[in-house]
């Protein structure tokens, strides 16, 4: 099948096989493989990415369901050549470790974020659910989300 879609804003259209998941495609197909494999059932949470402003897991998608879409995936959260807040925030507030959680982890925290700026770190914790870090503990991990919404509305 044939798909067209718009990765990190730039348009790709390609020949796919109906059963192939966006999240091969995305890594094998177009080479950015800054979205991880990691569970294969959409239980961790590593491939991550922002399709058409929604966070969703990329391993439970089929290629073929994003024809048309707007995606973004960590190789295009940075703008400009600058970090984007939650990024720079899980950098300063050591919220990884070994790094394989991260991209995924970031992606789903920037729309959570963008969805409510003001959570609790309770409300954080439950929000992350789907993103598995098996390293950190995610104490760090829920310092940076709450340092990243404070530069994403504006605050210090």
């Amino acid at each position: 099948m044939n798909i067209s879609v718009t990765v990190n804003g730039k348009s790709y259209t390609r020949d796919v096989e109906p059963r192939m998941l966006l999240v091969h495609f995305i890594r094998d197909v177009l080479g950015m493989t800054g979205t991880n494999i990691g569970c294969d059932t959409s239980q961790c949470g590593a491939c991550t990415i922002h399709m058409d402003g929604m966070s969703v897991k990329s391993c439970s998608t089929l290629a073929v369901m994003a024809d048309g879409s707007d995606i973004t995936t960590i190789e295009g959260l940075a703008q400009n050549g600058e970090l984007h807040p939650m990024q720079k925030a899980f950098w300063e507030e050591h919220g990884l470790q070994c790094g394989y959680c991260t991209p995924g982890m970031i992606m789903a925290s920037t729309k959570l974020v963008e969805n409510n700026p003001n959570m609790s770190e309770s409300e954080i914790r439950h929000g992350l659910e789907g993103n598995i870090c098996r390293c950190t503990g995610y104490q760090n991990i829920v310092k940076a989300v709450q340092s990243a919404s404070k530069e994403m509305a504006g605050g210090d």
